[in-house]
């Protein structure tokens, strides 16, 4: 019998309802899209036989992977992936959040100012933006001043949707002009360039990839084992039933689009220090390819579902694929609408799956 009862009133298992978990799915996907790309360098003739992820000259690395292209991958994908977090917290809260990439812009300008050296090749720094006062200050200065100005973007995000109850779609499309002319009006325009040795530090090699790691660490024992994670979800799947039950939503959704935006601050510090100036252009997309990250990662965009976990698959994902075109030589345009139709995709994807759900339920 595929159905055995358990308990009193008659309730049941139905084995044929179980599902894996989504995660796994992801992952899957992820070997597939690997293996795909490993056959078309196989099979297209411009390619000549190259592998995409491995490389059987061990000699080289003593692996059969091709670390220098999992380097890649994994740096090209580590700072979005830190927005991808935060954007991943606030869709599960019922929320969206489009005002990441140009915050990412607007902090950098700002946190690079705090973190300017005062001499370059023993003249005066060229790119200065304050006095001497500003020059060769501790690193930890430029990332509170950062992660303060984070903190109030969010706030005032949160704050909006909130209270006013506009469409948080409404709210941080505003914000994301307000922080992209932040960005253009703070030195006009200008980079600002020459940062500390220590500053530098923090975007340094594989650094990126480390603070995402660390941070998707605390992100996902935030969202499962803690107050706030319950509550988040809470609100996602029902906003009134959360209410009823004591939960203060309209603080909690101030702090969940303040810890996402302290989270794309985070990722504006390490992409300046990486790159080692700050520009008024940075964070163009980012906020969608976080989003795409999130989509792929499993997350409901109607709240409610989804997990850490999910979204670095979907990071993962994201970066395979964008490092999978470029290894069969697509051009920059085609890879746009490719990545279009695959978000596009995904999100048909997630409608038919809770369709599903609820016809099984």
């Amino acid at each position: 019998m595929a159905d055995q009862a358990h308990g009193v009133g008659g309730l049941t298992y139905d084995k044929s309802k179980r599902a894996w978990p989504n995660e796994i799915n992801i992952f899957m996907a992820l070997v597939i899209i690997v293996l795909i790309f490993e056959l078309m360098g196989q099979v297209l003739p411009y390619m000549n036989n190259q592998s995409f992820l491995f490389d059987f000259n061990t000699d080289r690395d003593g692996t059969i992977l091709n670390i220098a292209r999992l380097k890649i991958i994994i740096l090209q994908v580590s700072i979005i992936g830190i927005i991808s977090l935060g954007v991943t917290q606030v869709i599960i809260s019922g929320g969206i959040d489009l005002s990441s990439g140009p915050l990412v812009a607007a902090t950098a300008m700002i946190v690079m100012s705090f973190a300017q050296t005062e001499l370059v090749n023993g003249n005066p720094n060229p790119k200065a933006v304050f006095g001497p006062w500003a020059f060769d200050l501790p690193v930890i200065v430029p990332i509170i001043v950062g992660l303060c100005f984070g903190a109030m973007i969010g706030a005032i995000n949160g704050a909006f949707i909130a209270f006013t109850r506009i469409p948080p779609f409404i709210a941080t499309l505003g914000m994301f002009l307000i922080c992209r002319g932040i960005a253009q009006w703070w030195t006009r325009g200008q980079p600002v360039s020459f940062p500390t040795e220590s500053y530098a530090w923090l975007g340094s090699g594989m650094m990126p990839v480390i603070w995402f790691a660390l941070l998707a660490v605390l992100c996902h024992f935030l969202l499962r084992y803690t107050v706030y994670g319950k509550h988040t979800y809470a609100i996602g799947s029902n906003e009134d039933a959360a209410r009823m039950s004591g939960i203060n939503v309209k603080r909690h959704k101030i702090l969940v689009y303040m810890i996402a935006s302290m989270l794309a601050a985070i990722a504006a510090i390490v992409l300046s220090s990486k790159n080692l100036t700050a520009q008024s252009g940075m964070g163009l997309f980012y906020e969608l390819f976080a989003i795409a990250m999130a989509v792929i990662g499993g997350i409901s965009l109607t709240g409610g579902r989804g997990s850490i976990i999910g979204t670095v698959l979907g990071a993962m994902v994201f970066g395979v694929i964008q490092s999978g075109f470029t290894y069969v030589k697509l051009d920059a345009y085609f890879q746009l609408m490719a990545m279009g139709g695959i978000i596009i995709g995904a999100v048909v994807l997630d409608q038919w799956r809770q369709q599903r759900a609820a016809s099984r339920s």
